[in-house]
């Protein structure tokens, strides 16, 4: 199971995703032999599958003496991951996709060994990281997010800008009701670099 950060047009606010088809791919045990491990709580959509992992690696920390029963190994990995990415490997992080299902995380980044380096040291025994690159952080994705979703209603009578969020592999989500009107509006306003317009249904906000 995965789950992707969204900007929802029609509550103008950040909200979760659910989304599948990340790549399943069965894992080696401990670090892969090529060296510079090369390469979204978020994670990849439903849109396609992701790239197979360029480089992988599975954790050897053990579970710390008090940890939280409730929580999982792969919890506690995706947690430092975080910290990591937000703090001194900040300008190489893209994202990061969850899979309950293998044990495992799909992480996005800017190719750099010591990164790659930090988060499998960082994984917990029998959790599984496979590493992706990417070609911008995320930081410039959140920058590119919040100003597509400034103006949810700037588009109105050409066509409804419905939701906008980033993508764990690199780009940003604009769902529209119209992509053929919308592209090469959004386009022209914000570059193509980074933006992925598609087609979204109706939101329909909770009744309560």
């Amino acid at each position: 199971m995965t789950n992707l950060r969204w900007i929802a047009a029609a509550v103008a606010i950040a909200g979760v995703v659910v989304g599948a088809a990340l790549y399943i791919d069965e894992l080696e045990t401990g670090h892969t032999d090529g060296g510079l491990l090369d390469a979204p709580r978020e994670s990849a959509s439903v849109r396609k599958a992701s790239a197979p992992a360029e480089d992988r690696c599975v954790g050897t920390v053990p579970a710390p003496p008090d940890a939280d029963p409730e929580e999982t190994p792969l919890d506690r990995t995706l947690a430092r991951v975080d910290k990591l990415a937000a703090g001194e490997h900040a300008a190489v992080y893209t994202g990061m996709g969850v899979d309950e299902d293998k044990n495992a995380a799909d992480i996005w980044r800017i190719p750099s060994d010591a990164f790659d380096t930090a988060v499998c040291d960082a994984a917990e025994k029998g959790v599984k990281l496979r590493l992706h690159s990417a070609d911008v952080d995320r930081r410039t994705l959140d920058a590119l997010a919040e100003r597509v979703s400034e103006d949810m209603n700037r588009w109105d009578g050409t066509f409804q800008l419905r939701e906008v969020g980033v993508d764990e592999r690199g780009f940003v989500h604009v769902g529209v009701d119209d992509p053929k009107k919308a592209e090469p509006l959004v386009e022209k306003e914000f570059g193509p670099r980074y933006i992925k317009v598609e087609h979204v249904g109706q939101i329909h906000a909770d009744a309560g």
